[in-house]
């Protein structure tokens, strides 16, 4: 099963980070959040990605031609025009990286890469800027437990700010620290679609969250697979601090793969 990964945004409201690359590379803990989200699918056994790339697309490409110089030692024999890599892992990934246009909406990038997909095998799509402890394999044997056209995470959002619990006379009863959100749900961002989705989308100007996942839901064609535990969306520098805080803890939710450091 493929995985389709949108990494071509501007990425306006991390600009401190974006001017510079597009949000995807932006790191945490010294690899890009892509890579991170990649080894999270690696981890239940999908390796073979589409990459829709845009803004700045070519430091993504650029990122994977030249991964073996970042993943171990490297002898550069100039006279002879060679390059020899030394106790360099390497990721058991097989990544297409499609130009899916600067100003293309969600929706335009995923109808651009139809044809590196397979028509009769569903697929799996996430953003290029969210992480989670997701269980991919039972988000995959849900989808097609259910045999809908679409299906799609939904996650509580966290809290932002800490909560009074007041009593009847005014006094604080406790205080809880960034509790979850009211009780609605949102998208996660983790999806598993199969192809003929695609044909619900009009062109570049699409956003797959509007019209798309809209007419999915009246037609009974999108479910939702619910994830309780960690997720967490990098929008911002405050976001990307939050997740760079918890990989250097050694406990970030997401890391689910054997540690490689």
């Amino acid at each position: 099963m493929k995985v389709i990964i949108l990494a071509g945004g501007y990425g306006s409201r991390l600009s401190e980070e974006t001017t510079q690359r597009p949000k995807p590379m932006v790191e945490i803990g010294g690899r890009p959040i892509l890579w991170h989200i990649m080894k999270l699918f690696g981890a239940h056994g999908l390796t073979d990605f589409i990459v829709c790339v845009g803004y700045k697309g070519f430091m993504i490409k650029e990122y994977f031609a030249n991964l073996p110089l970042h993943a171990g030692d490297v002898t550069v024999d100039l006279a002879k025009g060679e390059v020899a890599y030394h106790d360099a892992r390497r990721e058991p990934w097989r990544v297409t990286l499609v130009d899916t246009g600067e100003a293309t909406m969600t929706g335009g990038r995923l109808k651009r890469i139809r044809r590196w997909l397979d028509a009769a095998e569903p697929f799996c799509m996430t953003y290029g800027d969210g992480l989670a402890d997701i269980d991919v394999t039972g988000l995959v044997a849900f989808h097609k437990a259910h045999g809908r056209a679409a299906t799609i995470t939904a996650v509580a959002p966290p809290g932002r700010y800490g909560a009074l619990d007041l009593g009847d006379d005014d006094r604080v009863q406790r205080f809880v620290e960034k509790p979850p959100g009211d009780r609605s749900l949102i998208n996660g961002g983790f999806f598993v679609l199969e192809p003929k989705v695609l044909d619900r989308i009009a062109g570049d100007e699409t956003p797959f969250e509007a019209e798309p996942l809209e007419s999915l839901a009246r037609d009974g064609e999108l479910v939702a697979f619910r994830h309780a535990g960690f997720w967490a969306a990098m929008d911002t520098l405050r976001d990307r601090n939050h997740l760079e805080a918890l990989w250097a803890s050694g406990q970030a939710p997401w890391a689910m793969w054997e540690p490689d450091r």
